[in-house]
């Protein structure tokens, strides 16, 4: 008998795909209609925010082509979470103009093809791999505008039989396929579900990205792969654009989604980085889990005031990337080593811009840049794993962090920079509200800086920023600097 491969299960997932009543619709009275609106948005915004719900994720998404116009996708620890989802939606006045024409149940899975050792040992895993896994099992819905989703099964005919291959043979195989997959890293999100036993095919799979050409694309590519090619059956698949809850309507009425990129209100519901009426109990960490601990209303504020002063502050998360920072008590020297390794791993990725060492006296930071938001949070779970690491930045309880600053130094003036950056420092050290602020270089290149202030609040930052000992650096700065400084975080 061929053997099996392990499997180690997660939450449970289910696509209910609807088709709109639209002769209906359009003939219901509009009293009925505003009725029906009224109690989708609050269904769809109460699965959201995981009302009645500790864990889990939703989403719901305008579909394109005939099989259907919605698409709810729900995640949930238990089979049970998801009947009741079922059952609560049929119960609103709005599924009475629907029509389910398609659905799909299926739970997360991961194999043995990812990690023997993950079924015969955990701990002994690195934990960089573990959480990988875990992440697989325990999907958020990411924030991606696209969907696609479609069933697959492996071929069982009598050339070519995927279960009458050896486990090695199947393994290598599979190993092959998420090479592919693995260089979508950052472009294309996936969750795999399997349906054995759930549904009529074998896995569900769901893909994410902010490109629709990269969903082609990454199916495409796979075509070519042997294990598809010769072993891969598909059902139909299914394209769609998310859009806020509180869009519902303007959904219906036909009008771009979402309304507030279009000259609308911002009401975009979503949970994630979101502050109207999101529990951050819900996902265990709060907003930290897609932000590392920066708050997007603040950052904004920040820059316009800066700007006010005509103080050059970036963009939210960096001109061109997204940063993952943490900070390391360890020696440099070993430091550098183990980043060395695991940029090695990170050069892979198309998405990775760098990653580098910046020494500073009580700790070193080390800085991962990337071209996507998602390959900076799947990086983050593998920096975290160095050695000697205290903190991801942001993770600080004792003050408020103003921005983190990239300065690169003509050479000339690298000297000049670090006798000013003192100077301030003792001037800082007498301010009200500073708690500390540092100046680390890159271990590889002394004339890119790297600056971290931390303050009491945000109005004692600000009011150095509007001191004139700061406008006199500013306008210094500009002489000696080799290109414009880089705001990445907040530190």
């Amino acid at each position: 008998m061929v053997d099996a491969p392990e499997t180690a299960e997660g939450w449970f997932s289910l696509h209910d795909f609807r088709t709109i009543d639209w002769d209906a619709w359009r003939d219901a009275p509009e009293r009925e209609r505003e009725r029906a609106l009224e109690e989708a948005e609050a269904f769809l915004t109460d699965r959201e925010a995981l009302v009645n719900a500790e864990v889990g994720d939703s989403a719901v998404f305008s579909m394109l082509g005939h099989e259907a116009d919605l698409l709810f996708v729900h995640f949930r620890p238990e089979l049970d979470d998801l009947d009741a989802i079922e059952r609560s939606f049929e119960s609103t006045a709005f599924a009475e103009y629907t029509e389910r024409t398609y659905s799909y149940v299926s739970v997360t899975e991961v194999s043995g093809y990812v990690s023997d050792d993950y079924f015969e040992d955990p701990e002994s895993v690195d934990p960089g791999i573990r959480r990988y896994i875990e992440g697989k099992l325990t999907p958020d819905m990411p924030d991606d505008t696209y969907v696609c989703f479609y069933p697959m099964s492996k071929r069982r005919g009598p050339e070519h039989n995927w279960y009458d291959l050896s486990y090695e043979e199947r393994a290598d195989l599979m190993e092959g396929h998420g090479d592919i997959g693995r260089e979508y890293a950052g472009k294309v999100r996936q969750v795999i579900a399997s349906s054995v036993g759930l549904d009529d095919w074998e896995w569900g799979v769901t893909l994410f990205s902010n490109d629709p050409v990269e969903l082609k694309d990454i199916v495409y590519e796979m075509r070519f792969d042997e294990s598809t090619s010769k072993y891969g059956e598909f059902g139909s698949f299914y394209i769609g654009r998310r859009f806020p809850p509180s869009d519902l309507r303007a959904v219906l009425a036909g009008d771009p989604v979402p309304t507030s990129e279009h000259g609308g209100d911002d009401h975009h519901d979503h949970a994630h980085g979101s502050s109207d009426g999101h529990d951050d109990r819900e996902h265990g960490s709060g907003d930290d889990d897609h932000h590392d601990g920066h708050h997007d209303g603040d950052e904004g504020d920040i820059r316009d005031e800066l700007d006010d002063l005509d103080v050059y502050a970036g963009q939210p998360h960096g001109e061109d990337v997204y940063a993952v920072v943490v900070y390391s008590q360890e020696d440099v020297d070993e430091l550098t080593g183990e980043v060395a390794d695991l940029t090695e791993s990170f050069d892979h990725y198309d998405t990775h811009d760098r990653t580098s060492v910046y020494e500073g006296e009580s700790e070193h930071a080390v800085v991962s840049l990337w071209d996507t938001q998602s390959a900076a949070d799947t990086a983050a779970g593998f920096l975290t794993d160095l050695p000697g690491v205290t903190r991801k930045a942001g993770e600080r309880e004792d003050g408020w962090g103003t921005m983190g600053m990239f300065y690169t130094v003509k050479p000339e003036y690298r000297d000049d920079f670090v006798e000013t950056f003192d100077e301030v420092g003792n001037l800082l050290a007498d301010m009200d509200g500073h708690i500390e602020t540092d100046l680390l270089a890159n271990v590889d290149d002394e004339n890119d800086m790297f600056i971290a202030s931390q303050w009491e609040s945000k109005e004692d930052a600000m009011a150095f920023f509007r001191s004139d000992a700061f406008g006199d650096t500013v306008s210094w700065g500009r002489d000696v600097l080799a290109d414009t400084p880089r705001h990445v975080f907040l530190a």
